[in-house]
């Protein structure tokens, strides 16, 4: 089932049927433990409509409301060979394979609800960056109690330089306006995802696609129970929250984002979350 967020309520995507709701309460839709049977339980008390809505990428915000968004990071060995190279000549290159090697995953403070942007919205990067690259992550929807409720696509938005100038700099180069997007939907599951399930990066300048990549859920070196283990302890979260799972997928060195640039991130199951940079 998937879970949609829109500026009236919420829509639900059934076994190819679609269903309205009105309740303005995200936080309390989303941080139940029971989640997926709640939302089933609801269909027959919501308005059942014909098919998927015509204005729907107008009406979809991102899935977030109380909720803060955290990161995993140098959790694919892509990652982990970027983040060595781009830190090495400020002697930061062998952290990020102790890291990689370590038992303790990397956990970092992402994203304030309101510096979360959702599908169609525009992204954007720091004034002061040079390099600046989407990072295309599977998110994790996680209760207040530390279960997985579902799965969303989550762009991270990376500078790059600044971060490979001193790794203590990481919370400047990824925490700002704008340097998060979550989206289009939450795809509600009590079931894992699939190892093999894939992801997919499109970016496009004046309509020609200048990269793409892909990866899979079967390149990930960490356990998603492993990272919200670690994420919980001595944390809480009482309206849930969102963690993004790292990505493996990277731009080459010579590639940074420009203006009007379109960043298409796809996660087989859950759908596309497209956004530009603004």
């Amino acid at each position: 089932m998937k879970l949609y967020r829109t500026k009236a309520g919420f829509l639900l995507e059934h076994e190819t049927r679609w269903y309205a709701g009105t309740d303005p309460s995200w936080d309390s839709l989303v941080t139940r433990d029971d989640l997926d049977p709640h939302l089933k339980s609801l269909l027959a008390t919501l308005e059942k409509l014909g098919g998927q809505p015509a204005n729907l990428s107008q009406t979809l915000v991102a899935p977030i409301a109380g909720q803060e968004v955290w990161a995993a990071g140098v959790t694919y060995h892509r990652s982990r060979d970027a983040r060595i190279e781009e830190a090495a000549s400020a002697g930061g290159g062998d952290f990020y394979d102790r890291v990689y090697q370590a038992a303790r995953p990397e956990l970092f403070f992402k994203a304030t609800p309101h510096r979360v942007v959702g599908p169609g919205g525009q992204v954007a990067v720091r004034q002061d960056a040079q390099w600046s690259v989407p990072e295309p992550e599977l998110a994790l929807l996680i209760s207040p109690s530390g279960k997985i409720l579902g799965y969303t696509v989550g762009n991270d938005m990376s500078s790059r330089d600044i971060e490979g100038e001193n790794p203590l700099y990481l919370p400047q180069a990824k925490v700002y306006n704008r340097s998060c997007a979550l989206g289009p939907c939450i795809l509600v599951s009590s079931e894992p995802l699939s190892r093999a399930t894939e992801i997919h990066l499109d970016i496009l300048r004046q309509g020609q696609t200048v990269f793409q990549g892909s990866t899979s859920l079967k390149e990930l070196k960490r356990e998603l129970s492993t990272l919200v283990r670690y994420l919980y302890l001595d944390n809480s979260f009482p309206q849930g929250c969102f963690l993004l799972t790292g990505t493996g997928i990277v731009p080459p060195d010579s590639f940074s984002l420009r203006p009007s640039d379109e960043i298409r991130i796809t996660i087989e199951g859950i759908g596309t979350l497209a956004n530009t940079v603004g």
